[in-house]
């Protein structure tokens, strides 16, 4: 046997052999179930940083207790490391003097990230209307699931992980490349 016998790459029409690039349905096909397997992947492994400042925390405590296990939606450790989570959840009022920490939170995590606004503090600025108090944590760093609530019950934050889970396998992924 030799290499006229056994061809070992595939024999193409002079004009597809001299083009740089060309691609085929079978191509297409892989790189596109690639992307959904990462997709798959990444929403079932969230890694929340929690940013607890108020009394929203005692129902991110409550998410967390068995009755409503947030492990089986793949988001059960929080992690106590900006480097090592890619869900920052924002829990509770987040004043002036926090805004710059927090955004040094978000800039220290690793991308893709993700920004949970959890309770209405975080999302608006509750009822805090005065100087103290940041009016929504957006004005900050972009949030990509609000929960409202004072405090948002557990069903809520269980609602906005899955939305946030919707989103994640619904979006394209830079890890799929023209080359695979």
């Amino acid at each position: 046997m030799d290499a006229r016998t056994i061809p070992i790459a595939p024999l193409l029409p002079a004009a597809v052999a001299t083009s740089p690039r060309v691609k085929d349905a079978a191509f297409e096909y892989l790189t596109t179930r690639k992307d959904e397997l990462i997709g798959w992947a990444r929403k079932f492994s969230l890694f929340p940083y929690p940013f607890v400042t108020a009394c929203c925390a005692m129902e991110f405590m409550a998410v967390s207790a068995s009755p409503y296990d947030t492990d089986r939606f793949g988001a059960a450790l929080p992690r106590f490391s900006p480097r090592q989570a890619d869900l920052l959840m924002v829990v509770g009022t987040v004043t002036h003097k926090q805004a710059p920490v927090l955004l040094k939170v978000w800039e220290q995590m690793c991308e893709p990230k993700w920004v949970m606004a959890f309770g209405v503090c975080a999302s608006s600025g509750g009822f805090y209307q005065n100087y103290a108090a940041v009016q929504g944590i957006d004005k900050i760093i972009p949030v990509d699931v609000y929960v409202p609530g004072c405090p948002p019950r557990p069903e809520m934050v269980i609602d906005g992980i899955m939305q946030l889970q919707d989103k994640i396998a619904r979006s394209r992924h830079p890890v799929v490349t023209d080359t695979f």
